[in-house]
């Protein structure tokens, strides 16, 4: 019971839970809007191609954007872009919601609206990562990210079906509006946090991470060195960080090539096949949900996990990504399928929470975000491609042999990888033990200083 509770720890920290809270609820909102506004669109009468304008309409500002949105998040500091992300999202969720519930808006309604979340997207993304950094001491960013990957989990899987319960009882604009509210929520959850005043560090080589109370100082930037730094220079600070890593570029040319051969052609010919052999979307369905189960379950297992290899563990959990792909090629039973989505959705989870504390732990604090940027825009650049070229492939070669190739592809990977010098050497820092810390004197906003 003990060890448990220090698996949780992090959520005691009155920050980290607020934030926590507010996030997670964000996460639920977002899952269950998705679905209503699929049918939004549809039940006005559009089509599949007008659905995917809008879908798409929320993506590429995503790409557009991002890159710009880590600088901004290093270069004013993270929470208040995630306030001005969330502010904005909330409003075009509010904006929505207001136009289905009064009748049946005009296509460019959904598209504007679309592009306007994405953007908000685009510019809350990179901050995440940064904004962990700086909640959790250093020895919980492995629980603090496993409890972030669950919360995400948990939404995937609940969020759709409760949306369908939902949109049948109340409509879609009913569903979009709860999705404005969960914004608003994790507004409030950013304003009540009590970070230090002082301004992020700056993203030179080797800037130390900022301080926490009991967890070491970072001495602020010189006055006037942020102001004479322009967006392009922090680009290419943040190019330089990311870069100057091999182990990070190796990782994220990866799943660069990941998303490309296997996971895209997974997503767009899994379904093909479900309806082909295993009866249709209910057996998509099921398989989907076992893979949204089975990252909650690598997300609760990650807790309280810090293997000292961060990256060679990160990679040997990729292993099963291609396990699902494998078991469709050869036309597996649907009960083996689903199993395979879920060792996949461990992996995932249990990859995705230990690599983002190595790259929190490994990087300076200041280019956080930038790195995020990088890595989250190079690893889904070849996406709209996997959806676009796995269907033309799969006629030609039939969907066995492709998804057959990206299991093959993900496996040879995730060997390959892990093997690098680059990547096994890195290592978690030795761990820390809290210094006390002097009280906050009274009236004093924010948190103490070390």
């Amino acid at each position: 019971m003990a060890r448990s509770r220090g698996r949780v720890a992090v959520l005691r920290d009155r920050d980290f839970a607020r934030f926590f809270g507010g996030y997670a609820t964000s996460l639920l909102g977002t899952s269950m809007s998705s679905l209503a506004v699929s049918f939004a669109v549809l039940d006005d009468g559009g089509t599949a191609s007008d659905l995917g304008l809008v879908l798409a309409a929320g993506i590429v500002p995503q790409v557009l954007f991002m890159l710009g949105g880590g600088v901004i998040a290093d270069r004013l500091g993270r929470r208040p872009v995630m306030l001005g992300a969330d502010a904005a999202r909330c409003g075009a969720q509010a904006a929505l919601a207001g136009a289905v519930l009064a009748g049946r808006p005009a296509l460019w309604v959904f598209i504007l609206l679309a592009v306007a979340r994405g953007t908000g997207d685009a510019v809350f993304t990179p901050a995440l990562t940064g904004l962990t950094a700086e909640l959790a001491p250093p020895d919980d960013l492995v629980n603090a990210n496993a409890l972030l990957t669950a919360a995400r989990s948990a939404a995937a899987v609940a969020g759709p079906g409760l949306a369908g319960v939902l949109v049948a009882l109340a409509g879609s604009g009913t569903v979009i509006a709860l999705d404005a509210v969960s914004y608003g929520v994790s507004v409030l959850a950013l304003a009540s946090l009590r970070l230090p005043s002082a301004r992020p560090v700056r993203a030179g080589h080797g800037a130390a991470r900022p301080a926490r109370a009991g967890h070491g100082a970072a001495r602020p930037a010189p006055a006037g060195h942020a102001a004479a730094r322009s967006y392009l220079g922090d680009l290419r600070d943040g190019w330089a960080e990311f870069r100057g890593r091999a182990w990070l570029v190796v990782t994220t040319v990866q799943f660069t090539l990941f998303n490309l051969l296997t996971w895209g052609p997974f997503l767009l010919l899994g379904p093909v096949l479900c309806r082909d052999y295993l009866g249709g979307a209910g057996a998509w369905g099921a398989v989907m949900a076992c893979y949204g189960g089975g990252s909650v379950a690598g997300a609760l297992l990650a807790l309280g996990r810090r293997p000292r290899r961060p990256m060679v563990a990160a990679t040997v959990a990729t292993f099963g990504y291609g396990v699902p792909c494998a078991l469709l090629a050869l036309r597996g039973p649907l009960p083996v399928v689903a199993a395979g989505a879920l060792v996949a959705g461990i992996g995932s989870a249990l990859g995705g929470t230990f690599a983002a504390a190595a790259e929190q732990q490994q990087l300076p604090a200041g280019v956080l975000a930038r790195v995020s940027a990088f890595q989250t825009v190079t690893a889904f650049a070849f996406g709209p491609l996997a959806f676009a070229a796995a269907g033309p492939v799969a006629a030609v070669l039939g969907a066995g042999t492709v998804l057959g190739f990206g299991a093959a592809w993900s496996t040879l990977s995730s060997a390959v990888v892990v093997a690098l010098p680059a990547v096994r050497a890195v290592s978690a820092p030795p761990s820390r033990t809290p210094v006390p810390v002097s009280p906050r004197p009274p009236g004093e906003p924010g948190r103490p200083p070390p």
